[in-house]
Order: C-alpha cells, then sequence, then structure tokens
C-alpha cells in the first residue's frame, strides 16, 4: 500500500506557478519527501542545518528552479528575508516553504507576506489516499498511526519506539526552539496525560491539578502543542434549533494510535481523517469547512459535525458496534432532517440505513467514500 503520489500533489504544483506555497503539518508527517517529489530540479535548505543556515543568512541561494525552506519560521527575521527573495526571483524560480508549526500563525507580527503564498496543511496517510478496502488493513492503520515511517514499517513494536520518540522530540527540538518554556518536563507529563482524555471535554482544571501548575501555563502549554500539531481541538457545535453547550471542547491527537482504549483510539482515527478531509478543501476551494462536536444541555451528544460554509453537511457517530443507532444521532438527525448521518463502527457485515436515514456503515467503508 506505499503511496508515491501523496494527495496534495497536483493542487500545490499548480499553485506554486502563482505564488509561494507553504506547507505545514505534523512532525515526520512526510513534507521534506512530499516537497522534493514536486520538481525534479530542486534546492532544499533546512534552517536547522548549520551549513544550509549557514547559506541563507549569507544569501547565497542554489540556482535551482524549486527552492524549499525547511524549519525557516525559527529564524527571526523570516518573514522579510523571504518576502524579499521571492520579490526578486519569483520570475525564474518557485518557492515553497514547510515546517512543522502553524505557519499561518507563525508569520504574523506584520502583514509583509500577505497575498504571496497559499498554506496547505499535509496530513497522514488515511484509508481514502492508501485505497483501504479490507477490515485487517484498516486494523493496520489504527494500530500503526498513518505516520509513514511507524506505518511502512508494518511493525507495532517499532510504532511504539518511534512513538515515544516523536513526542520527546517534539518538545526538545520543536517546541523548546519556538516557545520558551520554563518547565519541559511538565509539559512532557503533560503529553502523556492526553491521550487517555480524547473524546472527552478537556479540562485545564483538571489538568492545572494534576501537574501542581497554573491555569494560566498549562492552558498555554494546550496551545503550543496545537500550534505545533501535537494535538487539534475541536469546539461545540450549536445553532438556534438546539440547546447546545458552547464553551467546552475536545482534543485529538495527529497519532491517533497513542489512545490505548480502542474505542478513544477509533475515535480519534476518524477525527484526523475528518479534519483531513475538513483542510482539504478549505485549502484548495477556498470554502469554509469546520469539524465540531455535538453536546447538549441534556448531556445528548454526538461526536462529530462537518461543517461547510456554516452549515452542517455531515453528523457521525464512532461506535464499536453498529446493531443499534444511537438515540442521540437520531435526535439530532430530526433537527436537521437534511444532513447526512452516519453511525461508524467495525462490524464487518452490518451496513444499513435505519431510523431517519441513518446509514449504519463499517468505518473504512465510509472512510474510502470520503475519498481524501
Amino acid at each position: 500500500m506505499k503511496t508515491k503520489v501523496r494527495y496534495l500533489t497536483d493542487p500545490v504544483k499548480e499553485d506554486l506557478k502563482k505564488k509561494m506555497v507553504f506547507i505545514g503539518g505534523p512532525r515526520q508527517v512526510g513534507k521534506t519527501t512530499f516537497s522534493k517529489s514536486l520538481s525534479d530540479s530542486y534546492a532544499y535548505l533546512n534552517w536547522d542545518e548549520v551549513t544550509h543556515r549557514e547559506m541563507i543568512l549569507k544569501n547565497q541561494i542554489p540556482a535551482d528552479k524549486l527552492i524549499i525552506l525547511d524549519e525557516i519560521h525559527k529564524y527571526k527575521l523570516w518573514r522579510n528575508w523571504i518576502k524579499g527573495k521571492f520579490d526578486l526571483l519569483h520570475e525564474d524560480h518557485q518557492f515553497l516553504v514547510t515546517g512543522s508549526a502553524r505557519l499561518d500563525l507563525y508569520r504574523f507580527g506584520g502583514d509583509s507576506l500577505q497575498g504571496r503564498y497559499f498554506y496547505y496543511r499535509l496530513h497522514p496517510f488515511t484509508v481514502g489516499e492508501l485505497k483501504i478496502t479490507t477490515k485487517s488493513q484498516f486494523l493496520d492503520l489504527l494500530s500503526l498511526s498513518g505516520f509513514p515511517e511507524p506505518f511502512l514499517s508494518g511493525n507495532e513494536k517499532d510504532y511504539k519506539r518511534w512513538s515515544k520518540d516523536y513526542r520527546s522530540r517534539l518538545v526538545r527540538d520543536d517546541i523548546s526552539t519556538l516557545e520558551r518554556i520554563d518547565d519541559i518536563g511538565s509539559l512532557e507529563l503533560l503529553m502523556m496525560r492526553l491521550p487517555d482524555l480524547v473524546g472527552s471535554p478537556l479540562s485545564i482544571n483538571s489538568l492545572r491539578e494534576d501537574l501542581q501548575k497554573s491555569f494560566k501555563a498549562v492552558a498555554r502549554w494546550i496551545d503550543i502543542l496545537e500550534r505545533t500539531y501535537g494535538i487539534f481541538r475541536i469546539p461545540p457545535f450549536g445553532g438556534p434549533k438546539i440547546k447546545a453547550v458552547k464553551k467546552e471542547q475536545k482534543h485529538y491527537h495527529y497519532d491517533w494510535s497513542l489512545p490505548s482504549e480502542m474505542a478513544q483510539r477509533l475515535e480519534n482515527l476518524v477525527a484526523g481523517h475528518l479534519l483531513k478531509y475538513c483542510h482539504y478543501y478549505e485549502d484548495t476551494e477556498g470554502d469554509s469547512y469546520e469539524l465540531r462536536f455535538f453536546k447538549d444541555s441534556e448531556n445528548r451528544e454526538v461526536d462529530f459535525v462537518v461543517i461547510k460554509n456554516r452549515k452542517p453537511l455531515y453528523f457521525i457517530e464512532v461506535k464499536t458496534s453498529g446493531r443499534e443507532i444511537s438515540p442521540h444521532l437520531i435526535y439530532l438527525k430530526r433537527k436537521y432532517p437534511d444532513v447526512k448521518s452516519y453511525q461508524l463502527h467495525m462490524d464487518e457485515k452490518i451496513d444499513y440505513i435505519g431510523t431517519e436515514g441513518i446509514r449504519s456503515i463499517p468505518v473504512w467503508k465510509f472512510l474510502i467514500e470520503l475519498g481524501i
């Protein structure tokens, strides 16, 4: 199931003809490999490499058609530097900037880059990208994550070793170079705690008590983990037809294999796939997409709501079994009868349309139909 052409190849190639392209995404998601695959003539400069950093600081730009600048957002003056190079050289060269942080946030501090770039977010391998059609293939993806190195190894022991090293490097290599962290050890403890809380409302107060740190410190660490693609959070969905809970948020990991409980891991995998779907169409088509969850004041809850241009597109509930459709999903579907609704599960032989037109479908079958 090895993929040679990533799902962003065509749109990125097209946009490179017009402007700079920024590609953000988790570390080790394949940004460098993907970037180098876009052209036979490229120069790769990584800010973390001493010799490359010297070339950047000395303004020694290679003559190749495609200039790939990796992790350059760690350079304090990077925005003005790359603006100057693009304005001078864009007639003959293409510029692609990658980083394991939210480049759309780290570019702030001036509007010098406004109108000069398109922004994409690269995600791990997913069911649609890998063309997974069987439960056994899906279980591999569920247990090995969608990150290229552990997934392609096909070995769960290798995944566990990779995952442990990944989290350590995220904190000590990425976050520590971008943010001032006074207590790295407590941030690492927070990262170890978070997988157990997947799928539940994220309480900063509870985490503060666990870590014996201030609310402000823990809230900041959560923000930093989100900015550096360690986690992502989704807010609740509400509208005039429902009494929704408005302040709670849930969180998930880009490495969806982190949660030890099967139900949490399955929900995290679906969250990752839906976020990739939203990001892809937002980045390529310009429409507004959001991933949310539903919870009301009566504690009725549905795992995911996909929103397009402020209108709900999908309601999705994730269960290990598909025999009975969730009454909470039925309730929400009745409020919005025109919204496509699904209950995803792990039962290979169960696929039917039930109450209110809700489809109960194996999770991999739904995700292959999702397409991304």
